[in-house]
């Protein structure tokens, strides 16, 4: 995949989880501070936990961190894949969202 179509790819996923996480606390499912700066997306729950998305030009993938680890995910089809557990972006997501918030969320693209 060359630079431009990486960045292009990378940066509607970024836009999809902002969209997404934003409509789970306009619908009350979700109380999280998220903060946006350029590729990095900064979710801050209530514990002080936190979770980092963020696109890695370099590596062409899209990293998260969070209590559970940090995960790697390259662009496959269309979809971004988790390379160790092969689990999609937006269902990991989901799931490392509701482990930190303690509610049950589900993000989309």
């Amino acid at each position: 995949m060359t630079e431009l179509a990486f960045q292009r790819a990378a940066e509607t996923a970024l836009d999809a989880i902002e969209t997404s996480i934003e409509g789970a606390i306009d619908a009350a499912i979700l109380d999280v501070d998220i903060e946006r700066q350029g590729n990095v997306i900064t979710l801050s729950f209530e514990d002080d936990s936190k979770i980092i998305v963020n696109s890695h030009s370099a590596a062409q993938e899209i990293w998260v961190a969070a209590r559970a680890g940090g995960f790697h995910f390259r662009e496959d089809a269309g979809r971004w894949i988790d390379g160790r557990s092969g689990d999609e972006l937006f269902a990991a997501l989901s799931r490392r969202v509701s482990e930190q918030s303690g509610c049950a969320v589900v993000l989309s693209a």
